[in-house]
């Protein structure tokens, strides 16, 4: 089996990314419960993809059964772009937006007890971070 930049395990439901700002050695990945068709029969006999997306005809899909590993044909299974990367980009947005909202400043150590916390103004926490993440794209 290769090892593409990305790996989609069907019974696990995970879409793994090893490319871009991830490395095969740090991966990222989502199980994915909406945005992908699990259930459609074309994946029934497929336990793993490894797709490279190199315009080479080399990725790999891994069958349940004892069938040799075959070559992922967009033809019969589909764009993987729109089946996976997009729900892929979908569960990092959402991850980098959920990230955003809870990295709040740190407390200062001399903080008593009766002290009030200092709150971060919206326009504080954009010149800390940067803008609220509203797209990602793979």
């Amino acid at each position: 089996m290769k090892h593409g930049y990305w790996t989609i395990i069907f019974e696990d439901k995970m879409i793994i990314k090893k490319t871009g700002e991830f490395t095969p050695t740090e991966p990222a990945g989502y199980k994915v419960e909406d945005g992908v068709n699990w259930d459609d029969a074309k994946w029934n006999n497929i336990h793993a993809i490894q797709f490279t997306d190199d315009g080479v005809d080399n990725d790999q899909v891994e069958y349940k059964d004892t069938s040799p590993n075959g070559v992922y044909d967009a033809a019969v299974l589909g764009d993987f772009r729109s089946q996976f990367i997009n729900a892929f980009d979908a569960a990092h947005l959402a991850k980098l937006q959920e990230d955003w909202d809870n990295d709040q400043l740190e407390l200062p150590e001399d903080l008593g007890p009766d002290d009030i916390p200092p709150e971060e103004t919206q326009e504080e926490k954009i010149a800390r971070l940067g803008p609220r993440p509203t797209s990602y794209t793979s």
